[in-house]
């Protein structure tokens, strides 16, 4: 390149999208850096044969387990990251979460600032993103000082039926705060949007929004195809010099400013690990030796109510869930998690774990039966780890908070039970599934116990910031898309008036 950009930003997903959209009025010259590329508009989006039985855009990579044994991650590496295939429940973390919370296994800490610090970029995120949603549905909903722009997602007969049932038996139901304008995504094909990729099909990810209003300014210039390998910094062990990168097999060194990245909670973190030299030889912005560590993934599970009585013939499903045991276990005791309904599983879907059995005896079960998500906290644990060992990821991840997902669970089926499904079955999710990875290069106050400041930026390298679900310092018990999306507008309002003087 002639000229080096003033700000690079390694990954376009929702943070890196969302950050390089708050800092494109700066006037900086500004390049994001993306290892994929865009998601073609091709019949395989909408296939679930393709999606869920052939694993048609799972990546071609594997990771490893601290034994050594290998798995294919659920990860994803395109333009707009992981969103692209989200089930865009764009949602706050409770007011609770921001604060110590006492769990069945352990502690979740305290944040270093209350909810009231990020609840003015909470609704600015909500407006950029366009959610639908409502207010005064649902009992730990935290203070909105701005409402929902948009009213929610219409409620299918089918499934308004199952949540007035819910509602009769005391239970708390409100709808999703979702990023999805139903009518073009619908156009497009009949099918749910969870799990789906989206080609500007009506889905609010980070390429459709965050993205694409970022690119609206000419200072800001998107590069797919681009691996950054290695971040380099200067001689005395501080500011990062270079971003080194390979595209199309060549190597490249550029040297900004100022670096954000954005990569991911698993690569960000693997990405500073790899860039290790003389000065940092755990890793960079490693001083605390917590890069890497306390990584969570949620604890979930699918959870399918069936009645011969009851016919589903949702599209789409996914709009409604309730939070009765989220702060406690509804009696006193410990909190266990968040349900929502997932989007509607068919017979093809279900093939995928069933392979034996035939798709048209799936189908006739899915069109008595209604999915959902049961999702719990994972505790962040220091021997919860992302490491590297040569060219390998190695995760060993130290599930915490099992037992309250376990009886999470058997609260739903008991509410299921009640509003007239008689079979309720469960399957966990593994760590084939990327359920709101984050975690490993937290924000704190303190340089001996976190990697980051409250604003993101690296204590040991005053030019490098790491925005995305890697920052968080819990993982609560909701979708972490619109957390990451509010900090990262926070982030950037706060590298305009340091770095920019606005």
């Amino acid at each position: 390149m002639s000229t080096q950009p003033d700000i690079v930003i390694i990954g376009s997903g929702i943070g890196g999208s969302t950050v390089a959209a708050g800092l494109a009025a700066t006037g900086a010259d500004i390049l994001i850096l993306e290892a994929g590329n865009h998601i073609e508009d091709r019949p395989e989006n909408r296939d679930q044969r393709a999606i869920f039985q052939r694993g048609h855009f799972r990546p071609k990579e594997f990771w490893y387990e601290a034994d050594g044994t290998a798995f294919n991650p659920g990860n994803y590496y395109n333009v707009g990251g992981n969103s692209k295939f989200y089930g865009a429940v764009l949602v706050r973390y409770r007011k609770e979460d921001f604060e110590e919370m006492a769990h069945l296994e352990g502690v979740s800490p305290a944040w270093p600032f209350p909810y009231e610090e990020l609840e003015p970029w909470y609704s600015k995120a909500e407006q950029m993103y366009q959610v639908r949603g409502a207010l005064g549905e649902d009992p730990t909903e935290p203070a909105h000082s701005i409402p929902y722009a948009f009213p929610p997602v219409p409620e299918e007969p089918a499934i308004a039926k199952v949540r007035a049932r819910l509602k009769a038996n005391g239970i708390h139901p409100y709808s999703l705060p979702l990023g999805v304008d139903i009518d073009r995504w619908l156009a497009k094909a009949k099918t749910p949007w969870d799990a789906h990729p989206n080609s500007a099909d009506g889905k609010m990810d980070a390429e459709t929004v965050a993205l694409a209003l970022a690119l609206q300014h000419p200072n800001v210039r998107l590069q797919t195809g681009a691996r950054v390998t290695r971040l380099v910094t200067a001689a005395d062990g501080g500011a990062i010099e270079t971003v080194e990168y390979e595209k199309a097999g060549e190597r490249h060194r550029i040297s900004p400013k100022l670096v954000i990245l954005s990569a991911g909670a698993v690569q960000s973190a693997v990405l500073l690990q790899r860039s290790a030299n003389d000065k940092h030889p755990t890793g960079l912005a490693n001083a605390s030796d917590q890069v890497g560590r306390n990584f969570m993934n949620h604890n979930s599970s699918a959870v399918i109510a069936l009645s011969p009585l009851y016919r589903n013939d949702a599209v789409y499903q996914k709009t409604f869930g309730f939070n009765d045991f989220y702060l406690s276990d509804g009696e006193g005791g410990p909190p266990l998690g968040n349900v929502q309904l997932l989007g509607k599983v068919s017979g093809k879907i279900l093939k995928a774990n069933m392979p034996s059995v035939p798709e048209w005896l799936l189908d006739r079960v899915a069109s008595h039966a209604i999915d959902f998500y049961a999702m719990s906290e994972d505790i962040p644990h220091p021997e919860s780890r992302i490491m590297v060992d040569g060219d390998r990821i190695v995760l060993k991840w130290h599930r915490t908070n099992w037992q309250a997902h376990l009886d999470l669970v058997s609260k739903l089926k008991g509410v299921l039970r009640a509003a007239g499904f008689p079979i309720v079955l469960s399957r966990a999710f593994d760590k084939r599934t990327p359920s709101h990875q984050c975690g490993t290069v937290v924000i704190g106050t303190d340089p001996a116990q976190a990697p980051l400041d409250v604003y993101c930026r690296a204590f040991q390298h005053q030019n490098l910031f790491v925005v995305d679900a890697s920052f968080l310092p819990t993982s609560a018990a909701v979708n972490p898309a619109l957390t990451v999306a509010a900090q990262a507008l926070r982030v950037a309002d706060h590298i305009t008036k340091t770095e920019f003087g606005a």
